[in-house]
């Protein structure tokens, strides 16, 4: 497999690029190897595949986290559309704490985002019809996860959407703001 790894803001997240194989039919793509993700550094063992359909453009999901011992590493990826992807470090002891990357992904690009453990995540949708995979590393459970504001003001993340008013679920319209989350990290 080749992958194509990029540095971001954050020493610890990266963007990684799998090659593509173009010819008459399409193209193909190895979107993962555990082999070739540990040689770059990425041991993760991810036991779960997510996908979201967002309908329309300026759909927000997160910002999410699930605590200790569910906590999840993210591998993310879009398969159709495009993304702003956004991770901000809730490790209370990590230099950055409190510091978010953003990434642009798209289908088109094939570009995908590892987020480890101790990050809050998400995205928003800049296209309607846009679906997302993600791999994650611990199951799912509903009593571990939380989610801090989207817009709170101290993080004050760009997520891209210029004029579009968000497109936003209960759970991320109730979440708590910055100042008041307590990481469990």
């Amino acid at each position: 497999m080749s992958l194509q790894i990029e540095s971001t803001a954050h020493p610890d997240i990266r963007l990684l690029t799998p090659a593509r194989f173009d010819d008459p039919r399409g193209t193909f793509s190895e979107t993962w190897n555990a082999r070739t993700f540990a040689e770059a550094g990425i041991g993760a063992d991810f036991c779960q595949d997510n996908q979201s359909w967002s309908r329309q453009a300026g759909t927000v999901r997160g910002l999410h986290f699930q605590a200790p011992p569910f906590a999840q590493a993210k591998l993310v990826r879009v398969v159709r559309g495009a993304i702003i992807d956004v991770a901000v470090d809730a490790r209370r002891h990590s230099p950055h704490f409190g510091e978010w990357i953003r990434a642009r992904l798209t289908a088109e690009s094939g570009a995908q985002i590892f987020i480890p453990r101790g990050f809050l995540h998400g995205f928003a949708t800049l296209e309607a019809d846009t679906v997302v995979l993600y791999k994650v590393d611990a199951h799912y459970d509903a009593g571990s996860s939380g989610s801090v504001r989207w817009d709170d003001p101290d993080l004050a993340i760009d997520w891209g959407l210029g004029e579009r008013t968000p497109v936003l679920s209960k759970q991320d319209r109730q979440a708590v703001s910055w100042s008041e989350f307590r990481s469990p990290f």
